[in-house]
């Protein structure tokens, strides 16, 4: 079976996903066409240019399958290439435009929202990484639909793509296939780990502001900040790096190993994000070991059970961090991830490309 894959915004969890996708089911012939990471709204509206122009012949070629991310413009893709539509076609969202927290310089992205909801419409199959992603998309599409100059019936339409849509996670590596040189780093208990992109969505000021309390009352925890990093970050990460600096053990991106070993030595691992759909750093750092805290909001009250979330509040983050680094006793244990993992999700995957053939 040929399947084309299409990820038109690879950022470093789609890329994740599409990789793992074609080695675990290495039984389907896999052709992936993506684009880099950068020039968001051109991105999301040219790629079916972008793609017309650099990978004509490889478009032109007959598929079983077409599976693409929420970012691909499917149907002016199929109308450039209207073979394509003879494929079934899958789409596949990591996230959605609707649910995005847009700040005081960012405009809407209407273009995007409209590229999510025709991806949706043109595909046979959609499928979701979370429940919170499918009702975001819902739910945001109604509203968003009902500043239309037209009076539109997009309620049925709407609800039946809810009822068909399919819930599959990305899932993390087999934990039986990690290394056994994990092993010899030794969990750090006080050791608190934040892993996200350093941008305003992670919400990173209620992270620094807890952290700025516990260090004024003097807790003890070391403190790593890894994650994506980018030209532009929001400026609390500057005044953290000065005023945590006694606290920090690793600051900025790392390399693979260092990551992973960092990950492995965290005892706690933290979110305050206002925009998570899965939240893949999160699941990989509390299948290391660490302890997850995360808002008791978006994705995680489906994932987490009550004992690893947080109010959402930077006071219950400060009383939930103070217990867990001042009482042992208080914390719960070390979260099974077996469900989250790809031996869980293989069959699913594999039986989702069949039936879309």
């Amino acid at each position: 079976m040929r399947v084309l894959l299409l990820s038109a915004y690879e950022a470093v969890s789609h890329r994740y996903w599409a990789h793992s996708l074609m080695a675990q089911l290495d039984e389907f012939s896999w052709t992936l066409l993506s684009l880099p990471p950068r020039h968001f709204a051109w991105r999301i509206r040219g790629n079916p240019l972008s793609w017309m122009l650099k990978e004509h012949d490889t478009l032109s070629q007959s598929f079983d399958v077409v599976l693409a991310t929420s970012m691909v413009d499917l149907a002016t893709l199929v109308g450039l290439f209207p073979h394509l539509g003879r494929a079934k076609k899958v789409v596949y969202f990591h996230e959605n435009q609707f649910a995005y927290p847009e700040s005081s310089d960012q405009v809407s992205q209407v273009e995007a929202k409209m590229v999510n909801l025709y991806a949706a419409l043109a595909a046979d199959s959609v499928v979701f990484n979370s429940a919170y992603n499918r009702d975001s998309l819902i739910d945001g599409a109604r509203a968003f639909l009902k500043k239309m100059p037209e009076n539109l019936p997009v309620a049925k339409p709407l609800e039946e793509l809810r009822g068909r849509a399919l819930v599959l996670p990305v899932p993390i590596a087999d934990s039986s296939e990690r290394l056994p040189q994990a092993a010899v780093h030794k969990t750090v208990p006080h050791r608190i780990v934040w892993n996200h992109r350093w941008e305003y969505d992670k919400n990173p000021d209620d992270f620094f502001a807890v952290l700025f309390a516990l260090s004024d009352a003097g807790a003890a925890f070391e403190l790593a900040v890894l994650g994506q990093r980018f030209r532009q970050t929001p400026a609390i990460f500057a005044e953290a790096e000065q005023r945590l600096a006694p606290h920090i053990v690793a600051w900025g991106p790392q390399p693979e190993e260092a990551y992973r070993a960092l990950l492995d030595s965290a005892g706690i691992v933290v979110s305050t994000t206002w925009h998570e759909f899965q939240g893949l750093a999160i699941m990989e750092a509390a299948q290391r070991g660490a302890l997850p805290l995360v808002p008791d909001r978006l994705c995680f009250p489906a994932l987490y059970p009550p004992a690893y979330r947080y109010d959402g509040t930077r006071q219950g983050l400060y009383d939930r961090l103070t217990a867990w680094l001042t009482d042992p006793a208080s914390r719960p244990e070390t979260l099974d991830t077996s469900a989250w993992e790809w031996p869980a999700w293989r069959r699913a995957y594999r039986q989702l490309l069949m039936d879309s053939a």
